[in-house]
């Protein structure tokens, strides 16, 4: 068929979709380096130019503005043209506006502008800037889309108003994401490099470090303000992309008696409305539930102004944070500081866009440079020509009278006086009244002033230094006409909000059960529950199950679960599973899945902190104590840590800790004690094994069943001992004589067949429960200060009525719930 030519789809799809994707990235999406401008942006300010929108005119409708670019410049849609003329008046999305609107342009709550047909608009002060000089052949002109006109490829701009204004576009493969900079501090970055040697902008700004650089532009400048971390901007400006931390504005404030937050800046680009309601969902879903109330106040005199009132138990400091989490009050700007250099899409650091800002600045002022000394010289010759006649003014006049032609006398002024045409033209051309001596004198010094302008636009065309002088001129003024201070405050680098930054610090009841079972309670909540009158023991156990250790911890607590075979395990108490008094709980081992089969929980510790001051204290039942600094522990994994080596035979039976000048007291099987100050156990390593802390004597069977800690050595304070047959007493830690460690002891206990074994020895202050546990099931809580005082060669009294065949195998001391 004639006219057809046969081709390969696959090629064909390929080369137009490249074209398709050049066209888009150069000519639609991205921002040309020298200017800043979008295609459409471009031909609205230069449509605008066109029809005299200047800012000191009236206002034109949008859409005759709208329909002015489409017929002439830009041939898409109505809408796309619109919309990006409305973004150039938002003074949310433009740090300087170039556009000045009048009637509904939207608003930060992502209200969408009136209809074009509604709207006015004309250049801003700052956007004649932009297009200043175009008149005087500064740019290369290109003929419009059908060829009836022409338009500018670039326009001269005057500032740098792709870093001033940032851009934001989606290209095919591509995007650009530049932020919007402090007018003030980008001139005076591009000051300091033309400060530096060189001829050419290239040369400048190669002699520019990044460090000298960030001295001017400390980072990008927001038109809605907020708080920018410092972190990730360094990045931005030395490789052209990075994510940079963006927080918006908030203080908080008291007022009748309750804290409320009040948002007075947002991130930019974040919608007002959405998150407001964003806030409002995480209240709901119960992510910040301290929140009792939330208003928008914003008005034209605060933009931003959303009150966040807080329950009157609320923190409002874990509310900021997590406001800051949950919501877009953080945000994250993705920094692509891609555009079009050379008709090509690249990513450039800070100082290469300065750089080619530059050398388009130089461009632009040698072009004006030239056209102005063109039409200097061309209107000195002119005067030089009117001089010449004035000089002989009556034989012009007579020349001309003897002429019969325009064309005659034209032609006997140049022949007589060495004119050109032009300058004989502009004779005939001149009115009688500039024949007079004054006007005379008056053409004579627009003509020598005319001769200085050619001087010196001669001289800035032959020597760089005064080509850049000019420039660094012209950058001066326009900072002091349009610099400002800056909106956005860059802060150093803002820390993460973990999860820890979002729960409260709250006291916790924690309490673990024989069988394993864990849990935490509200301490409030736990005292709320007891004043109910139930008359509950602390949780709906099985009977087999009773509390072993009840203590009160801060969230923000670690939990630290040492085994008898050495190990060390660690939670935060938040992590615990949180339930009511009688609830059971969750079980140890599916907290801790790295604590072995053979291996049982010997103590448990809650610290703030593992930078806290003091030791840990171990006690193993072969009568070894080691100390070691809590610092060495700050390193616990999931799958736990060596706490202390053990020898073979050996297990892990207390642990606890000491400062300076308390005393440990370890007790044994036999009844007997040893009393020693800590000071006398040299602090060691984490994995070692520690020194004799009492001697075992040998062919005994005897071993270390228990140890406790005397604060400060308290000797008016009493050590509680429990015997196998349920015997008990309490003796004074005075009776208890301190001796330095690796002896035998004293005696604590007369064991005999009637009392049995020492099953514990431990410090009370006589607010405490005792809770003692039997090998067949039985339990029997008692007051400690029920226990009676004696001596330490006594037995004691009956604390539990031991069954045949029954023995204590557990007791311990516990907070009373009154005392909780």
């Amino acid at each position: 068929m004639t006219g057809i030519l046969p081709v390969d789809i696959t090629t064909e799809v390929k080369t137009n979709f490249i074209n398709y994707a050049m066209n888009v990235i150069v000519d639609r999406a991205l921002p040309d380096v020298r200017d800043g401008m979008k295609p459409v942006q471009r031909r609205i300010m230069y449509a605008m130019l066109q029809e005299g929108l200047l800012s000191n005119h009236k206002h034109a409708k949008s859409a005759a503005v709208v329909g002015e670019v489409m017929k002439k410049y830009h041939p898409h849609g109505d809408s796309s043209i619109y919309d990006a003329m409305v973004r150039l008046g938002q003074w949310w999305n433009m740090r300087y506006t170039l556009v000045d609107p009048q009637g509904n342009f939207g608003s930060m709550d992502g209200d969408a502008a009136a209809a074009m047909r509604y709207t006015e608009a004309r250049m801003t002060k700052l956007a004649e800037e932009v297009l200043a000089d175009l008149e005087k052949e500064t740019v290369i002109s290109k003929p419009n889309y059908d060829e009836t006109t022409e338009e500018p490829s670039v326009l001269p701009a005057a500032f740098p108003n792709l870093l001033v204004n940032g851009a934001s576009g989606i290209a095919v493969g591509m995007a650009t994401n530049i932020p919007p900079h402090n007018l003030t501090e980008i001139i005076n970055g591009l000051l300091a490099i033309t400060e530096k040697p060189g001829d050419t902008a290239q040369e400048k700004a190669a002699l520019m470090t990044l460090d000298e650089m960030m001295t001017h532009v400390t980072g990008p400048d927001f038109p809605t303000g907020g708080r920018l971390s410092k972190s990730g901007i360094r990045e931005a400006y030395l490789t052209g992309h990075s994510g940079l931390k963006v927080r918006g504005k908030a203080r908080i404030e008291e007022k009748n008696g309750r804290h409320q937050i009040i948002i007075s800046e947002i991130p930019y680009q974040v919608n007002k409305t959405n998150l407001i309601q964003t806030i409002s969902a995480m209240y709901k879903a119960g992510k910040i539930p301290d929140i009792s109330a939330l208003r928008d106040e914003s008005d034209r005199k605060d933009p931003v102004r959303i009150v966040v009132e807080l329950k009157r138990s609320a923190m409002p400091t874990l509310v900021l944070n997590q406001l800051y989490k949950y919501t877009q009050l953080q945000t994250t700007f993705t920094v692509m500081n891609l555009s079009i250099v050379d008709g090509q899409p690249r990513v450039l650091p800070l100082i290469d866009t300065m750089m080619y800002f530059l050398a388009h600045r130089a461009d632009v002022v040698t072009r004006r440079t030239v056209y102005e000394l063109k039409q200097a010289k061309a209107r000195a010759h002119v005067l030089n020509g009117l001089l010449k006649a004035l000089d002989h003014i009556d034989e012009v006049i007579a020349l001309i009278r003897r002429s019969n032609t325009g064309s005659e006398a034209k032609d006997g002024l140049m022949l007589r006086f060495a004119l050109d045409d032009i300058q004989a033209q502009a004779i005939l051309d001149m009115r009688l009244q500039r024949l007079t001596g004054l006007e005379r004198e008056r053409l004579q010094g627009e003509y020598n002033e005319l001769m200085t302008i050619v001087t010196r636009l001669e001289s800035i065309l032959g020597d760089k230094k005064l080509l850049w002088r000019e420039i660094r001129k012209e950058l001066r003024e326009l900072r002091e006409k349009y610099g400002d201070e800056r909106r956005t405050v860059v802060t150093e680098d803002e820390e993460d909000i973990n999860r820890e930054d979002l729960i409260a610090v709250e006291d916790m009841v924690i309490t673990m059960t024989r069988a394993g079972y864990l849990k935490r309670t509200n301490l409030d909540a736990y005292r709320e529950q007891k004043r109910g009158g139930r008359g509950s023991s602390g949780g709906k156990l099985r009977e087999e199950d009773i509390n072993t250790r009840v203590f009160v911890g801060s969230t923000h607590d670690y939990l630290l679960f040492f085994t008898d075979k050495g190990r060390v395990f660690h939670e935060k108490i938040y992590d615990l599973p949180e339930a009511g008094r009688d609830a059971k709980g969750s079980h140890i081992r599916n907290l801790l899945p790295g604590l072995r089969e053979e291996e049982n929980i010997a103590s448990v510790l809650s610290v703030g902190g593992f930078d806290e001051a003091g030791c840990f204290v171990f006690a193993t039942k072969n009568g070894i104590i080691k100390k070691t600094l809590i610092t060495e522990y700050s390193n616990i994994s999931s799958a736990g840590l060596i706490a202390i080596n053990l020898q073979d035979n050996d297990e892990l039976i207390g642990v606890g800790i000491v400062q300076d000048g308390d005393h440990v007291v370890l007790a044994t099987k036999n009844g007997k004690a040893m009393r020693f100050d800590s000071a006398e156990v040299r602090d060691t390593g984490r994995a070692t094994q520690g020194v004799i802390g009492i001697r075992l004597r040998e062919g005994e069977s005897d071993r270390v069943v228990s140890m406790t800690l005397v604060p400060g050595g308290d000797e008016n304070s009493e050590l509680l001992a429990v015997s196998e047959y349920g015997l008990g007493k309490r003796t004074p830690v005075g009776d208890y004589p301190s001796k330095g460690r690796g002896g035998l002891g004293v005696i604590t206990l007369d064991v005999t067949d009637k009392t049995g074994s020492l099953v514990t020895l431990t410090r009370v202050g006589g607010n405490e429960e005792l809770m003692v546990l039997t090998e067949k099931g039985t339990v029997i809580r008692t007051r400690v200060d029920d226990i009676r005082v004696t001596g330490r060669n006594a037995q004691g009294v009956k604390v539990i009525n031991i069954q045949d065949k029954d023995r204590v195998i557990s007791a311990f001391s516990v907070r009373r719930e009154d005392e909780l």
